[in-house]
Parts: structure tokens; C-alpha cells; sequence
């Protein structure tokens, strides 16, 4: 029996140091694809859960260059849109709970929202869907910097005097974040717990996430926290984050805690098996359509709850990435082949999406269908456009304004240029595209169309960007 027991004991530390030897390559791998990474740059904090097990977690570059603080596992980041569903989730387990319906009218919680021609509903509100204007699209063209301070307070405001949506709800998909923050208010509403509160009670805390929140005081004290950074010509510098709103972003959390939060989907702490699986559905239209994000190398990305399915390579893969001042995320889960990967940086220069495949291949090589990208069809013959008409610049000239966004733009000719002017912004040079439609960027890219009266002069202008369509300013001079 000794005998036996000495050989079993050998034979599990050989399968044991055989499994670590195995491993060791794919370590070395992402070691090699953080290489830029240092005591001199931001970095990225990675989690590799396969099987059940985190089997590598590592921090590479630094946390906090000014003071030197590396990146660990441990740091803790600000995920930006990898919030999205937790608010979900949240919504989820008020639903389980008999508390709210997904059929139910938004403003049935939140009265102060505009009558709209068709309400929206909880469900529209989760599957980006509901037809409402972004947020950030909308602050930027009231004249705010995204480094502002900004509160959920300030941007349901702003919100309650939007009357126009982007569609009509249920008829389209267009991502917006304005849902989430609405999403998060109604679990404040519901619950009689602060947002925070509500997820740290019945998320995080349950998950032993015990270094996660939403953070919904830009002035609160939080240890071990990573700081964002861009680069400017190889020299790093500050990327300024002050948001105080919580839903479609604002989770600040680590590595190791969103391993904790993976793992739940495979056996269930939070929520249920049921749960689980409605969760992870697909999100349609009301036609019964799916909720289509876009179509790359030939396959469809599908919206969830917060989520993104598609097929990757033949394998499913659930994800999201996340992009606010600089921090960069990255959250997949190949569920099926029980694997997840984590990338939180504090780079404005990190692929996430790019690195968390590259990491994927490394464990699923074998599996992976490595087919030729289908090549895109040839361009079709179109019929020739109608030159752009020459125009007199100075007839856009005057001052463009928005009551619901409290906002005013100055247009006027600059050395041959139509320039837009804001008190807030930096000046906009706008460049013709067509018969009195313009681009530029306002903080984001935008299209700038101009309406005549019916004497011909110029009334009003619309602009649509990323989130919002049609965002009209009338000319009050």
C-alpha cells in the first residue's frame, strides 16, 4: 500500500509539473505580446479563466507612472463600457424578483421623461433599441468636454428635455448609452438603494468581488486604482476622467474580480441556471429581427444584454469592450469551450479587442476554423453625382441655437472657411459635401446639414453624429 501510494503521489506531481510545462509557452506568448510594456509606460492587467480556474493572471506596465506603482492583478480600473451588463444583470434580478417587467413603459419609474409617440420599454432600454440619442453625442454639442464633470442628475436633465428620438422605438438598433443610464435609475427608483448600493449588495458582494463598484462620486478616495494615459509623440501624458454616472459605464474593478464574475455563468451565485439563459439571449426588433451590431469578415455580430455574441472562427464568443480617457477593456467568453479572457488598460493606445483574440488563439488554435476571410465583392458602377455647387459662404453665416441643449453655435467665414464657434469648444472648420451639407468634428465626427426657408435663405441647421440624428439648431439672427 506505501508502494502504491508513493507511485500515485509521483505520478500526480509529473502531471502536475507536465501541465505547468505546458503552460509555460502560452505565458511566455502573452508575456511577449505585453513586451512594450514597463516601468516606464501604462500598461494592461490580464485574467485567463479556463476550465473553471483562473490559469494566469498578471499585470504588465504600471498602474500610476507619477508615482511608480505598477499594474497587478489587482489594480483596479475603470472598465468603461463592460459596465453594461452589470446594469443589465441588475435589471435582470429586479425582473426575477417579480419587482419590474420588461414590457413595462420607462416612464412608468422615471414620470419626468417626455411623452413620446411610442413608449419605450425596460426592454428597448437593454437592447439599445429604444431609440433615444446618446448622451455623449448630446453633451458634446451642448458644449461640454468630455473630461467635465458629469453627473447622472446633469444627464437626465438633459435627457427629460430631448423630445425627438433617433426612430421609433423597437424598429432599430443604435447603440446608446442614454439607455443604461436610464437602466441604472430604474434600479435606484425600484430598489430605494443607490445604484452602487444595489449591485454592491446583490452583485459583487455575493461574488466576493470584494474590489468592485460603480463609481458614482467623481471625488471619492478609492486605493489601488489605475490612472489613464495617452501618448503624444512617445511622451506620456494625463487622460482626465470625472464622470459621476453609473450604468452604461463608471465599474471600477479588477482582473481578478471579473474572473469571479465569469465564473458565474458557469455555475451560478448570482441570479440562476434561467437567468443564465435568457441573459445570454439574443435581442430583436419588434418585426422579430435580430439586434444586428454590424457584419465583419462576413459574420453577423449579434446585441444581448449588454453583450455581443458572434461567431468567431466557428466558436461562439460572448464580449464586450469597454473605451472612456484613456482606459481601454476587454471582457470574452468563449463559453462553450469554458474560456474567458480579461484585458483592463490604462493605455489609450491598447487594442483591447485585438490582443483578448490573439490570446484566444493561443488557447483554442486547435479548434479555431482558419478560413479565408471572404473577399469583398467589387465595387459597383454608379451613376455620375451632380457636382457640388459652388456656394457663397457667407450665407451660412449667423448664430444656430438649441434651447433644449441650452447651446449656440456662431458660424462665419475664416480666411475662405466656414468655421462653427461654441463658447465652450474649440473652433470647427467644417468642409463642403454636398449641397448645403457640410462634416467636421465636434469633439466626434459629425455632418452638418443646412435647411433654406422658402426664400431661399438659410434657417436652420441639423447635425447628427455617432448617437444622435438630426440634432436641429435654428438661426436666430
Amino acid at each position: 500500500m506505501k508502494q502504491i501510494f508513493i507511485q500515485s503521489f509521483v505520478f500526480y506531481i509529473a502531471i502536475h509539473v507536465l501541465s505547468a510545462q505546458m503552460s509555460d509557452p502560452i505565458e511566455k506568448r502573452i508575456d511577449s505580446l505585453f513586451s512594450k510594456y514597463n516601468d516606464e509606460t501604462a500598461g494592461v492587467s490580464v485574467a485567463v479563466v479556463k476550465n473553471g480556474e483562473v490559469v494566469l493572471k498578471k499585470g504588465y506596465g504600471m498602474a500610476n507612472l507619477e508615482y511608480e506603482i505598477p499594474n497587478s492583478p489587482k489594480t483596479i480600473f475603470h472598465v468603461a463600457s463592460v459596465s453594461k451588463q452589470f446594469t443589465s444583470f441588475a435589471i435582470f434580478l429586479l425582473e426575477k424578483e417579480g419587482k419590474i417587467k420588461f414590457d413595462d413603459d420607462v416612464r412608468k419609474y422615471i414620470p419626468e421623461l417626455p411623452i413620446y409617440e411610442k413608449p419605450i420599454t425596460i426592454s428597448h432600454l437593454c437592447a439599445h433599441t429604444s431609440g433615444l440619442k446618446d448622451q455623449w453625442a448630446l453633451l458634446t454639442l451642448a458644449g461640454w468636454r468630455m473630461d467635465d464633470v458629469i453627473t447622472t442628475e446633469q444627464i437626465l436633465k438633459l435627457i427629460c428635455k430631448q423630445k425627438s428620438l433617433n426612430f421609433t422605438p423597437g424598429t432599430q438598433y443604435k447603440y446608446s448609452n442614454t439607455g443604461f443610464t436610464l437602466l441604472a435609475e430604474v434600479v435606484k427608483r425600484v430598489s430605494g438603494k443607490s445604484f452602487s448600493a444595489f449591485t454592491d449588495e446583490f452583485i459583487f458582494k455575493p461574488l466576493q468581488m470584494n474590489n468592485t463598484l460603480f463609481y458614482d462620486d467623481h471625488q471619492k478616495i478609492v486605493k489601488n486604482r489605475a490612472y489613464s494615459y495617452g501618448s503624444e509623440n512617445g511622451i506620456y501624458e494625463k487622460r482626465n476622467l470625472n464622470y459621476a454616472t453609473v450604468g452604461p459605464t463608471s465599474l471600477l474593478t479588477t482582473a481578478e474580480d471579473l474572473a469571479k464574475w465569469v465564473l458565474n455563468f458557469e455555475k451560478p451565485i448570482v441570479g440562476d441556471a434561467d437567468l443564465i439563459t435568457r441573459f445570454n439571449q439574443i435581442s430583436y426588433l419588434e418585426n422579430k429581427e435580430p439586434a444586428i451590431l454590424a457584419v465583419v469578415d462576413g459574420e453577423t455580430i449579434y446585441h444581448l444584454k449588454g453583450q455581443f455574441i458572434r461567431n468567431y472562427k466557428g466558436l461562439e464568443v460572448y464580449n464586450h469592450t469597454g473605451s472612456d480617457a484613456g482606459f481601454k477593456s476587454y471582457l470574452g467568453r468563449f463559453q462553450d469551450n469554458r474560456l474567458s479572457i480579461i484585458l483592463l488598460s490604462n493605455d489609450e493606445s491598447f487594442l483591447s479587442y485585438k490582443a483578448g483574440m490573439d490570446i484566444a488563439e493561443f488557447y483554442l488554435f486547435d479548434k479555431f476554423k482558419h478560413w479565408e476571410v471572404p473577399k469583398a465583392e467589387a465595387p459597383k458602377m454608379v451613376a455620375e453625382t451632380k457636382p457640388i455647387e459652388v456656394v457663397n459662404l457667407k450665407e451660412y453665416e449667423g448664430v444656430f441655437q438649441n434651447e433644449a441643449l441650452s447651446s449656440a453655435f456662431t458660424l462665419k467665414t475664416v480666411n475662405g472657411q466656414l468655421v462653427m464657434t461654441h463658447d465652450r469648444l474649440s473652433d470647427v472648420v467644417l468642409t463642403q459635401i454636398g449641397n448645403d451639407k457640410f462634416n467636421g468634428a465636434i469633439t466626434f465626427s459629425c455632418e452638418v446639414t443646412f435647411t433654406r426657408n422658402k426664400k431661399g435663405k438659410i434657417g436652420s441647421l441639423s447635425i447628427t453624429n455617432f448617437g444622435a440624428n438630426d440634432v436641429l439648431f435654428k438661426r436666430t439672427n
